[in-house]
């Protein structure tokens, strides 16, 4: 699908199984950021999703000075992707890099544009060299903003959020961790209250996630030897595809 429909803005089912109705395009560079492999197509999303990305920004940009590189949104019509991710199909998923930037990327940069990793691979710790105070500031903007349901990054650099935040840790319980996020964070919104079709993923557990829950994260997850069916999609989904 390679644009929109006309019809209003709407995300139907849930982050791993649905579509996006009337999807609007985040503008591909921004006051404090720019959208990277733009050649995907994957910079559609629903317009709370724009709305937060083009607010975090302009905060990134405002009281850290730093610039942000916006990946993975969602396709025009929402759905699967054709590789690399299960969720991103309702246009309230965003993956926004762990490389800030002091300044924008030069238009020849940005033709061949690479993520930094935070965690050492082997050990399952923080790369010193390239953990910022930004990072924790950046995730702990993302975090406190009410439109945010969920927060995956790595469980070291939880780990390292936990470590540092010596006050209130009560944001902490919207960042979760999860296999890879080393490079980037991903952000998943809430479903719109008036969006009656999308499904909401449940709530947290509560607590703020750190210590022996963070660190459980560092066994190596079991191969799955056979890959789960594909679930049925939702009826106003494929009533998208058949009007086509």
């Amino acid at each position: 699908m390679q644009l929109p429909t006309t019809q209003a803005i709407e995300s139907i089912g849930s982050y791993a199984n649905g579509c996006l109705e009337g999807a609007k395009a985040l503008p591909l560079t921004g006051k404090g950021y720019q959208v990277v492999r733009s050649e995907r197509k994957r910079y559609f999303a629903h317009s709370d999703t724009i709305s937060f990305i083009q607010d975090l920004a302009l905060k990134s940009e405002m009281k850290l000075n730093k610039q942000l590189l916006i990946a993975d949104m969602s396709l025009p019509q929402g759905g699967r992707f054709s590789h690399g991710h299960s969720s991103h199909q309702t246009g309230l998923d965003v993956d926004i890099w762990l490389r800030l930037l002091n300044k924008p990327l030069t238009e020849k940069e940005l033709k061949q544009p690479y993520s930094i990793s935070l965690v050492d691979k082997p050990t399952s710790s923080i790369r010193d060299k390239q953990w910022q105070p930004e990072h924790f500031e950046l995730i702990k903007m993302a975090a406190k903003d009410e439109r945010v349901a969920r927060i995956f990054v790595n469980s070291a650099i939880k780990e390292k959020l936990c470590e540092e935040e010596n006050r209130n840790t009560e944001w902490l319980r919207k960042v979760r961790p999860w296999w890879g996020h080393s490079a980037h964070m991903h952000v998943r919104l809430k479903c719109p209250p008036e969006d009656k079709n999308c499904i909401s993923q449940a709530e947290p557990p509560e607590g703020d996630g750190c210590g022996y829950e963070a660190q459980s994260w560092r066994v190596n997850p079991t191969p799955q030897k056979k890959r789960a069916p594909a679930p049925v999609m939702p009826k106003q989904c494929t009533e998208m595809l058949n009007t086509l």
